[in-house]
């Protein structure tokens, strides 16, 4: 299928490894120009040789940036061109027991897996509505709808994402720009990877014996029972990035295996 992304400029936070990287790939493979993101220099040069290697000749460039820094987000706008496509991407996360969770994890938090995304679409968002065409994408998580409790400050932060989209979505009416929120399940990103590898250690069993445990133990309403792969995520990026899903505004698409136990 031809997503019609030729000619289109997408931009992606936090794209150097993971499901950002895994949407730069498809994204260049369908034509479109695409501007990477990494927290050090050294990270978006390696990143960008890499979807140079897997994509050859694509028009792929990258800038640095610490989303947790607002001396680094001021100098990734003044940098950044017109976009037809923003995919709000950066975001961390770290399993904590509520009551050892400090006040500044809190604000740290907060300040990068939601302000990332609300300092960018404030950015982007009006010369959007000024071309009548635009996509904003914001990458949250089933962590917003079930808050682990195992990480409750990150789940709050993905709640959140859900409410800035939505009300962003409002701004748009009678026009081509749309801003939309996916939310994955859990996803074998090298993040993820890490931390299945520290849980098989702890449990004295093999990685694959310790995904089983944990969609057994901690994420039983999973439908699909594994870990997603970083593709499957980008897939849905990409659609709802091209021309094709114009009538798609304003909602939270789940790519989360079934896990979230509605039917809407």
């Amino acid at each position: 299928m031809d997503l019609q992304l030729k000619g289109k400029t997408a931009f992606i936070s936090g794209s150097t490894q993971g499901i950002g990287f895994a949407a730069a790939r498809l994204l260049l493979q369908e034509g479109a120009s695409v501007i990477i993101n990494g927290r050090t220099e050294a990270r978006v040069e390696e990143a960008v040789q890499k979807l140079k290697d897997l994509v050859p000749n694509s028009p792929v460039s990258g800038i640095a940036a610490d989303f947790s820094k607002l001396d680094d987000v001021q100098r990734l706008m003044d940098k950044l061109p017109s976009v037809d496509i923003l995919v709000n991407n950066a975001g961390i996360f770290e399993p904590k027991a509520f009551e050892e969770i400090p006040d500044e994890d809190w604000y740290r938090f907060f300040e990068v897996n939601v302000m990332s995304g609300v300092r960018l679409s404030r950015h982007f968002f009006q010369k959007m509505i000024a071309k009548n065409w635009g996509r904003i994408i914001f990458i949250s998580s089933e962590s917003s709808v079930m808050i682990p409790s195992e990480m409750i400050h990150y789940g709050m932060t993905k709640t959140a994402q859900l409410a800035v989209s939505r009300g962003l979505a409002e701004r748009t009416k009678n026009t081509g720009v749309t801003v939309n929120t996916i939310f994955p399940g859990p996803t074998k990103s090298e993040g993820v990877m890490d931390f299945l590898a520290k849980l098989a250690t702890e449990q004295g069993v093999t990685p694959e014996e310790a995904e089983k445990n944990f969609f057994k133990d901690m994420r039983p309403t999973s439908l699909i029972q594994r870990f997603a792969d970083v593709s499957e995520i980008a897939s849905m990026i990409a659609y709802i990035a091209s021309p094709l899903s114009s009538a798609t505004n304003g909602a939270a698409l789940r790519v989360e295996g079934g896990l979230v136990p509605t039917i809407v």
